[in-house]
């Protein structure tokens, strides 16, 4: 049987929920977590569809679950249905408010439109303050009959305790290099033609993707990865200079050439955090699975500049800086200790 196709990888999670649609023992909310681009909306959507199917029949070997081919599958698929609702924070506001909840709360109770039952999406649950999970609560604990509540969340940190209580939490992994290479160019022509066009930039994308196609298929769009590739050459050549042991007065420069941007400088310092943990691991083990350099030889050679205690004081002086920043410490003054800490100054 093929479980809930739209949905690479993850293949015990769906087979457990596809157990779960069948016998009917699907509980009635689930925090679905997942970082951005993992799948959250694809596998809400599919076990919405699944419940909804007109064909999926008793689950018979060679039957999908769902269908992806009746009306009902269609809808939901295809975003179209008036029983599957998306809830989304208010515009511009960094949490989500009671109010939000409250909407729900007023339109829970009534029937479903076409259905036989009736879905909430929650986007960016993680945001929900505590006032707006107490609302949630309350519905949670008593909901109708024909409700299903999926809490799409990027950590399950911020949660109330009677949340998670109420609703199981499944958590989606990210995807092997290869299978995500597999697909990627099979869903969006634009991979296979830059695969083909600039390999080097293809592979970089890979990595940058952290193993979530979603993620990868935003990449595409050259404007959007830019600003990612250019964080990967500043850790590049950052980590380059220091290896050379000589004064580090280019490695100083190029401390001058991380952004002032508090959100720029720390994606830049996550790059370089990942190149630093790449040649940390691959002095242990030749055959660890890299995060940042996308040739195992360069990685290796770069390596072997450096002794470990090197790295380890490297890592630590970045996740240092990481830590200053976001406690809202002065970005030029993180800087200037971050080229302290790495001996340049």
């Amino acid at each position: 049987m093929k479980y809930f196709s739209e949905l690479l990888g993850n293949d015990e999670l769906c087979k457990r929920l596809s157990s779960d649609v069948l016998n009917k023992t699907l509980s009635h909310a689930y925090i679905i977590e997942g970082a951005k681009g993992s799948g959250k909306h694809t596998l809400a959507r599919s076990v919405s569809a699944a419940l909804a199917c007109e064909n999926s029949g008793d689950g018979a070997e060679g039957d999908p679950l769902p269908c992806g081919k009746c009306l009902n599958c269609r809808k939901i698929l295809g975003w179209k249905s008036p029983d599957v609702i998306t809830v989304s924070r208010e515009e511009g506001k960094a949490q989500m408010g009671v109010d939000v909840i409250r909407g729900i709360r007023e339109n829970v109770r009534q029937l479903p439109n076409e259905l036989d039952i009736k879905v909430y999406i929650i986007e960016d649950a993680h945001t929900m303050n505590v006032q707006a999970q107490n609302a949630l609560l309350l519905t949670l604990e008593e909901p109708p009959r024909f409700v299903v509540f999926f809490l799409l969340a990027e950590t399950t940190v911020p949660f109330l305790e009677t949340i998670k209580s109420r609703a199981p939490i499944l958590r989606l992994k990210p995807l092997s290099e290869n299978l995500l290479e597999a697909n990627l160019a099979r869903l969006d022509p634009a991979a296979a033609t830059l695969k083909k066009e600039a390999p080097e930039e293809y592979a970089e994308i890979v990595k940058l993707s952290s193993g979530y196609l979603g993620q990868a298929i935003e990449l595409l769009d050259e404007k959007k990865r830019a600003p990612r590739l250019e964080a990967r050459r500043l850790a590049q050549s950052f980590i380059s200079e220091l290896s050379t042991r000589k004064s580090g007065r280019r490695a100083v420069q190029l401390i001058g050439s991380f952004s002032k941007q508090r959100d720029v400088l720390l994606r830049q310092l996550s790059e370089l955090e990942s190149a630093a943990r790449d040649l940390i691991v691959i002095k242990k083990c030749e055959d660890a699975p890299l995060c940042f350099f996308t040739s195992k030889d360069e990685a290796a050679e770069l390596s072997y500049k450096f002794n470990t205690r090197s790295l380890m004081s490297l890592s630590g002086a970045i996740e240092r800086a990481k830590s200053r920043l976001s406690s809202n410490a002065n970005v030029r003054l993180t800087l200037y200790s971050l080229a302290i800490d790495c001996g340049l100054l």
